[in-house]
C-alpha cells in the first residue's frame, strides 16, 4: 500500500534528489565510476545517465535516472510525472543518449501507454530503483497490480530504443583524466611526507 505524501515533503525530496544527482551521481559518472554507482542495486538502484536536449535552451542536459532493460529496450520512469524537466524535454525532442554501466548509446524515447506493457515494466523499473521507491511509500515487490497502478498514477513510463553505439569525448568518463593528474600531484607529496 502506498503512503499519501505531504506535498511539501515530496517537494523537499525532489530537491534533495536534484542536488544528489547534480553533485554526486553525475560527477561519479563523469569520473568514469558509472559501474561503481551500480555495484549494489538493491540499495542504490540501477542508475543510468539520460542525455536530453533542453526544450528552451537547446543545451544538452544530463539526468541520472533509475532504469531496467526489457527485451533490449531501456525503460525509466518520471516519478515526479510531467513536472520533471527531463520528461518535458524528451516530449519536445525524443532523441536522447544514455550512459549505461556497459556502454553509451544514442536512442529514441517514447512514452509507454499500453497497459499490458506499462504495469509490468513500471514494476521492474521501481524494483530497479533500489530504496528510492520505498522512500516514496511504494513497495513494488509486494503491492498488487491495483495498488501499484494507484500509487503510480501520476508517473510517466519511458521506453528508449537504442539506435547506435556512441564513442567520443562527450561520454561517460569524460573527466577520468583527473585520476592520473591527482596521482601525479599526490604521490610526490605522500612520498615526501613519508621521508620526513
Amino acid at each position: 500500500m502506498s503512503v499519501e505524501m505531504d506535498p511539501r515533503l515530496a517537494g523537499s525530496l525532489r530537491q534533495a534528489f536534484k542536488l544528489f544527482n547534480r553533485y554526486l551521481m553525475l560527477p561519479l559518472w563523469r569520473l568514469g565510476l558509472g559501474s561503481w554507482v551500480n555495484l549494489w542495486p538493491e540499495v542504490g538502484g540501477r542508475v543510468m545517465v539520460l542525455i536530453h536536449t533542453g526544450r528552451r535552451s537547446g543545451r544538452r542536459r544530463r539526468t541520472p535516472v533509475n532504469y531496467t532493460i526489457i527485451n533490449g529496450d531501456i525503460y525509466c520512469t518520471a516519478g515526479f510525472g510531467d513536472t520533471a524537466d527531463w520528461y518535458r524535454n524528451i516530449q519536445a525532442d525524443p532523441h536522447v543518449e544514455v550512459w549505461l554501466p556497459d556502454g553509451w548509446w544514442a536512442g529514441k524515447a517514447e512514452e509507454v501507454s499500453d497497459e499490458k506493457i506499462w504495469l509490468p515494466a513500471m514494476r521492474q523499473v521501481l524494483i530497479a530503483s533500489g530504496m528510492a521507491a520505498p522512500l516514496f511509500g511504494i513497495n513494488p515487490k509486494t503491492m498488487t497490480d491495483e495498488e501499484l497502478r494507484a500509487a503510480t498514477a501520476g508517473y510517466r513510463l519511458i521506453r528508449i530504443h537504442r539506435q547506435e553505439a556512441r564513442t567520443g569525448p562527450q561520454g561517460p568518463g569524460d573527466l577520468s583524466w583527473i585520476w592520473p593528474v591527482l596521482v601525479m600531484i599526490l604521490l610526490p607529496l605522500a612520498l615526501r611526507r613519508r621521508r620526513k
